[in-house]
């Protein structure tokens, strides 16, 4: 059991590492077709170059020129290709130099395969009599035959035709690698595309292996050798391997600005096969650009049957999405809307509960001024009913003093005694002693009344009071009022004067201090007891 689940690990340890490595691959993928237009411009600036080294050669160096040239456009432009195809054979028949005819033409050979001009391409390379021709020329010319008759086994994917093709395309690759030393990359490659149509898959690919392991080749050799690798990979179940061999082909196309190819056409599928149709779009996209690019004819007919189909699923995702989004968007708005109503709702009851808030505290600040009025008043009540019954008592026991005297003097009939008792009895001075006493409880209940009464006075009419005083007629009409006595003809018989000087006397006051008018009897009232 613990060996089960040990193999298991490791294979999803392997899985994992195969899924990384591929998407590592196509990130470097996406990164060279993002290259893809600095190196066209290496390829255009190279073409430039040669082109630029023709307009005085001879004919001795211009066909090696327009070779190069050539070489160059042979798997880019179709036209471009073609046309130098054709200057070459010129250049070779005014020079009449058999072997460059025959590789002028072989090179008019190339271009019609490669632009899937099948017939015409047969038809050019049966006119080369291949006898007595080097062995590099005749390697060459075998090799393009065997290519041309697997291309045209493949197009017309027909049991009989194809099967032809492909016998006659075995023989002349045979023919082919006789002439190809064994110990070289093109002798594997050949060894390969002859093991695949065979198929015989273990031989071709460690035929490819070896190539792209042991050699070192060009891009464009290697984008062969992978592309082709990739096929055989997929036929034995290597899946993995399959997509990162075809991943690798397609770097190598595009860096070598390849544009006759299928990498990155059969990536595309593989994708669309794995439902990835974003990616399967992004390289089909570019796979009928390079086709468009080339011009190869049979190239745009293979991503014409594949492209409609990514394409349809794509749009069918772009579609969706737009859906999706537009719901989201729908939703978000409502969602928005309930937001704003939810927030005016939730304003309106934060205004209503300030407000409420706002009543609550009034009520406090009245319900607390309320609380300090009546405990203010209870300390009054308390205070002045002492100092009424107190006074009330001692002026009875004047009274009965007096009583007592009286009734004496009269017993006696001493007239003269009772007139100078009558007289002995000073009104003034009693009425002295009262303001005296109600200054002495005024000032007990509000010991501060004098300080914060002068508060609301500048400096200069600020009372001053004598060293013996106590208060004097102006604080002791405001301590009345204090005391809660506000009508004027009240404390006009309290403190024994008119109406009119007691509002003389207020008016005045008022009128001295810094407070408003309206403003100053609340003040007044707003003084704590004790």
């Amino acid at each position: 059991m613990r060996a089960l689940l040990t193999i298991g690990f490791c294979l999803m340890l392997l899985a994992a590492g195969a899924e990384s490595r591929t998407d590592s691959l196509l990130h470097e993928l996406n990164a060279t077709i993002a290259r893809r237009e600095a190196y066209l411009k290496e390829k255009q600036e190279r073409i430039a170059r040669y082109t630029a080294a023709t307009r005085e050669a001879k004919d001795a160096v211009l066909f090696d020129l327009y070779l190069k040239i050539y070489e160059e456009y042979k798997s880019f432009i179709y036209d471009s290709a073609f046309t130098y195809a054709r200057k070459l054979q010129d250049i070779a028949y005014r020079t009449k130099d058999p072997i460059r005819i025959t590789q002028a033409k072989l090179k008019s050979g190339f271009v019609l395969v490669s632009s899937g001009l099948f017939l015409e391409a047969l038809d050019t390379l049966r006119s080369i009599r291949s006898r007595g021709l080097p062995d590099s020329t005749r390697r060459e010319y075998n090799y393009l035959m065997a290519r041309t008759c697997y291309d045209l086994s493949d197009f017309d994917r027909d049991d009989f035709y194809s099967r032809q093709y492909t016998d006659r395309g075995n023989r002349f690759m045979d023919s082919a690698l006789l002439l190809t030393p064994p110990n070289s990359a093109h002798y594997k490659l050949l060894q390969g595309l002859k093991s695949t149509r065979l198929r015989d898959m273990r031989q071709a690919q460690q035929a490819f292996e070896e190539m792209i392991s042991r050699y070192k080749v060009s891009d464009t050799d290697f984008a062969v050798a992978a592309s082709t690798l990739s096929f055989i990979y997929f036929y034995s179940d290597q899946l993995q391997k399959s997509k990162e061999m075809l991943i690798r082909a397609a770097i190598a196309d595009i860096r070598a600005s390849t544009k006759e190819t299928l990498a990155t056409l059969n990536l595309a599928d593989m994708l669309y096969k794995e439902g990835d149709i974003e990616g399967a779009y992004k390289y089909v996209k570019v796979a009928m650009e390079d086709a468009n690019f080339y011009g190869a004819r049979h190239r745009k007919v293979q991503i014409a049957a594949v492209y409609p189909i990514i394409e349809g699923k794509q749009l069918n995702i772009i579609e969706s999405r737009r859906r999706m989004l537009f719901l989201y968007s729908t939703v978000i708005t409502v969602l928005t809307l309930m937001t704003i109503v939810f927030a005016v709702i939730i304003y309106k009851q934060f205004q209503r509960l300030q407000i409420a808030k706002k009543t609550i505290s009034e009520a406090n600040d009245v319900l607390t001024e309320t609380n300090h009025q009546l405990g203010d008043a209870n300390k009054i009540k308390e205070e002045y009913i002492w100092y009424y019954f107190t006074t009330t008592a001692e002026y009875i026991t004047k009274i009965d003093v007096l009583k007592k005297s009286l009734e004496m003097k009269l017993m006696t009939k001493k007239l003269e005694d009772l007139r100078f008792t009558v007289e002995s009895i000073n009104i003034k001075k009693e009425r002295e002693e009262l303001y005296h006493n109600f200054d002495m409880v005024f000032l007990k209940l509000f010991p501060d009344f004098v300080t914060i009464f002068n508060s609301f006075f500048n400096e200069e009419d600020r009372i001053h009071l004598k060293e013996d005083q106590l208060l004097n007629t102006e604080l002791r009409i405001f301590a009345l009022i204090r005391m809660g006595i506000h009508d004027n003809e009240k404390i006009a018989k309290i403190l024994d004067y008119s109406v009119t000087t007691i509002y003389t006397y207020k008016t005045r006051i008022r009128n001295k201090s810094v407070l408003p008018n309206e403003e100053f009897e609340k003040k007044i009232m707003a003084i704590r007891a004790i």
